[in-house]
Order: C-alpha cells, then structure tokens, then sequence
C-alpha cells in the first residue's frame, strides 16, 4: 500500500460532484454558461488530481511525460448523430496512459459522476477486430496466463470479476463446448471497480485510486500484448 501522506490535501472534489450533480438537471447551454465559473473550479480540481496521481504513478507504469491537459476528456458532447442532443457530458473523465486520451495503449480510466456512479476501470473497451481475434487466438493456445490474473487476491479484491458484453454464442471458428469458451465469448475485457460518493471525497482517495491501478496493471500489461495499431 502507498503512503497516503504523499497525498496533497488541497485537492477539494466537492465542486466536482456539486457542479455535474446540477448539470444533470440543467444541461443546456445557457445555464452552462451562466455557472461556467463554477464548471472551471471543478475542472481545475479534477485537473490536480489526475496531475497528483501521474506524478505519483510514474514510480509504478511509464507514462512518458503526460499532464492532466494530455488525459482528461472534452465536457462537451459530439451530438451529430445522436438522438440524444444534450450538449454536455454529466461526468468529468481522464484515460491515462502515456501518449495521453490517444494512445494507442490501454489506459487507466478514470470516471467521476455523482450520486455513487464514478468507477476506475481499463481493458480492452473498444476493441478492433484484430485485436480481439488476437486475444481469443491467445486464450485458445493457453488461456491459464490470463486465467491466473483474474484469480490473483489483489485483482479480486479490487475488481472481483471481468465486466464487459459478451457475444451469445460461440465466436466464428470456436466450438460451443470449448473449455474456455466464457473467455472467448468475451466482445470487451474490462475490470472495474466503482467508487462512493463518500470515497471520491475522502483524503485518502488520491492514494486509493493509484493503489487500485496498480492492481490494475498486471492485466493492463496483458493485454497491450494485443494493442498494436492495424
């Protein structure tokens, strides 16, 4: 475990939850810009804490040489070919990762929303075809690697088990009656693990949340096995 007093106590997450707990109520352009000061003391919050902990986790996971600015996602929505035409996400987000949001390396994920909603997570979330077809040629050959990190006690306590769609049947070219076939069925590798509006809060959050990537990142290092750009 990580000494929390490493930890800035500066960080205040509380205009963060406050401002997107309003956002949902109010998510147009006109309040957006009415509160736009109240939006920018929430994203410098944020901000600080996504730079807290790369500094910190650039003893554990190379991240090059990112910033919060390099990671954290736009509020603003693409609502272009949405039904949905609300402007504005109602959750603050960064995927940190060396190269920042585009990298080409799967990222810790982090989610902030309130009312108990925000998550860290990582895995292949959005993954292309060859990707997958290189997972599932990997589980195939020998699944047991892959099988002893999802089994570790540090990965489930954090994580319990893998979260993500699944397709309803056997994947084109697997029988049904596979050994591994609740593997291979897998459409998204994703571990998450979520988070109370009381611990996003609380001092010790900062240190949480790297201690919890770090169980995180023995599966994250599996999986870029399988990352490279098609």
């Amino acid at each position: 475990m990580l000494n929390v007093n490493i930890m800035s106590n500066a960080i205040n997450l509380k205009p963060v939850l406050d401002f997107l707990i309003q956002l949902q109520d109010n998510n147009d352009r006109a309040w957006f810009e009415q509160h736009r000061a109240s939006y920018e003391n929430a994203k410098t919050q944020f901000e600080q804490l996504v730079d807290e902990v790369i500094a910190e986790f650039r003893a554990i996971e190379d991240l090059g040489n990112i910033t919060a600015k390099d990671c954290v996602m736009r509020i603003y929505r693409d609502v272009r070919f949405s039904k949905d035409k609300s402007p504005y996400r109602t959750h603050f987000a960064a995927s940190i990762a060396a190269g920042g949001k585009k990298s080409s390396r799967m990222p810790y994920y982090l989610h902030l929303a309130p009312q108990n909603q925000s998550f860290l997570a990582g895995g292949l979330y959005m993954p292309t075809a060859a990707q997958l077809t290189r997972f599932r040629k990997t589980i195939d050959h020998d699944a047991k690697p892959f099988k002893a990190l999802l089994n570790h006690k540090t990965f489930k306590q954090w994580f319990g088990e893998l979260s993500g769609e699944k397709l309803k049947t056997a994947p084109q070219g697997y029988a049904r009656d596979h050994k591994e076939i609740e593997l291979l069925r897998l459409k998204q590798v994703i571990a998450t693990h979520p988070v109370s509006d009381e611990a996003v809060l609380a001092a010790t959050f900062p240190a949480q949340m790297i201690e919890i990537f770090s169980g995180l990142k023995p599966l994250l290092d599996y999986l870029n096995r399988f990352a490279a750009i098609d």
